[in-house]
């Protein structure tokens, strides 16, 4: 897959925080519009688990999950055994100059991609080449500059600010989900609708878990060290994990991430 360079990275902490994405909790928007018997691509499938759900909502359809590099896909592939799906397939293939002739599958799918490319309209384009006439092509991202949170916190202003300035280091675009539908018409997808939906952190359980997620990635993932790159001080990364912590046991503690969606009809 073509980045301007991954800004998480696959340190175990970003692994199993991808690991808890589902169909459901990801792409809910896509679900109604499956039925079995569908084939379908899942673009940055990471740990697999959306893609599992996918292959269970389209069963017996053919469906391959797909990253750039070798090692996570070992980490999809285990959570495909341990389902005892021996069916889904999971390959190592860039969005940008995909495997496959036109008109493969009857729908192409992609969660927090596009957010990581440097070119994502040439992805979309890609997507739609592969994506047989009248199929779908799906994507959803998050939008860093519509998170929003309580309590008021410096550190996680700070923590927000470093994240978009690496992400755009990079060559990214954290800004993403509030773009895709922008993205989408470029792409020649004219058919295409799009709407939102949010991740909201406001239960402490998920609280806890998401505090603690961002602890460990502010000190110790992909993202700690290219902020150490662009400037940023093991006292800041200190000062960030430390946010996250406080930020964590506030019982009033509330945290939405807000995704934008495009579903297009090819």
């Amino acid at each position: 897959m073509t980045t301007a360079r991954y800004t998480h990275g696959h340190h175990p902490s970003v692994v199993v925080a991808h690991a808890t994405r589902t169909a459901a909790n990801s792409a809910a928007y896509l679900l109604p519009y499956l039925t079995p018997g569908m084939t379908v691509l899942d673009i940055g499938c990471g740990p697999g688990s959306i893609t599992l759900d996918l292959a269970s909502a389209v069963a017996p359809g053919e469906v391959v999950g797909i990253e750039p590099g070798p090692d996570v896909l070992e980490v999809a592939r285990a959570a495909a055994a341990e389902r005892g799906d021996r069916t889904t397939r999971f390959e190592q293939a860039d969005v940008m100059d995909l495997p496959w002739a036109d008109g493969s599958f009857d729908v192409v799918h992609a969660h927090q991609v596009l957010q990581h490319l440097a070119d994502p309209v040439g992805a979309l384009r890609e997507m739609r080449r592969v994506c047989r006439p009248g199929g779908l092509v799906a994507v959803r991202d998050a939008d860093y500059g519509a998170m929003t949170w309580w309590p008021p916190a410096d550190g996680l202003t700070a923590w927000l600010d470093t994240y978009r300035a690496v992400a755009r280091g990079n060559g990214a675009e954290p800004d993403a989900g509030r773009r895709l539908l922008s993205w989408a018409l470029e792409a020649g997808l004219v058919q295409a609708e799009g709407s939102a939906s949010t991740w909201c952190y406001a239960t402490p359980e998920s609280r806890r878990w998401w505090s603690e997620s961002w602890q460990a990635r502010a000190l110790q993932s992909a993202f700690a060290d290219q902020a150490r790159e662009a400037g940023r001080s093991d006292a800041d990364l200190a000062s960030y994990a430390a946010a996250w912590q406080e930020w964590g046991a506030a019982p009033d503690g509330w945290f939405v991430i807000v995704h934008g969606e495009v579903l297009a009809r090819v």
